[in-house]
């Protein structure tokens, strides 16, 4: 785990952009695994939405890290990319950036997740994703 400080990426508009409440931390004062998971997994899905045009399902969580801790109060950033389309399926890549210490400001990055989305119609079946026009 590294405490290395790091800026937002440069040129992109996070995707999603959350800052944790006490609630979703454990009695250590650290956000659970699980809020992150949960942000990931929302992140995640809105590139697959747009791509798949329509409704899509998390099918796979392929890899997920977490390098640092997330903490209440962290301004948490989530970039989320489209890496592969398949048949049905669509793979996204979410890195999670924090900004924390309002007085002097650091950016650390906390989290990097690789997730499978598949394309689904109105009774959840898996669908054909369409041809990217």
């Amino acid at each position: 785990m590294s405490d290395q400080a790091v800026s937002l990426p440069q040129g992109k508009e996070p995707t999603l952009r959350v800052v944790p409440m006490p609630a979703d931390a454990n009695s250590s004062g650290d956000i659970f695994g699980g809020w992150v998971m949960s942000q990931v997994d929302i992140a995640g899905s809105i590139p697959a939405i747009r791509r798949a045009r329509g409704r899509v399902a998390t099918v796979a969580v392929n890899s997920f890290v977490f390098r640092q801790p997330v903490m209440v109060g962290d301004i948490v950033s989530l970039y989320a990319e489209v890496v592969k389309v398949g048949r049905t399926s669509i793979t996204v890549s979410v890195e999670v950036y924090a900004q924390r210490n309002p007085i002097e400001e650091v950016c650390v990055k906390v989290t990097e997740a690789t997730l499978t989305y598949v394309a689904v119609d109105n009774e959840r079946r898996p669908r054909v994703v369409s041809v990217q026009q």
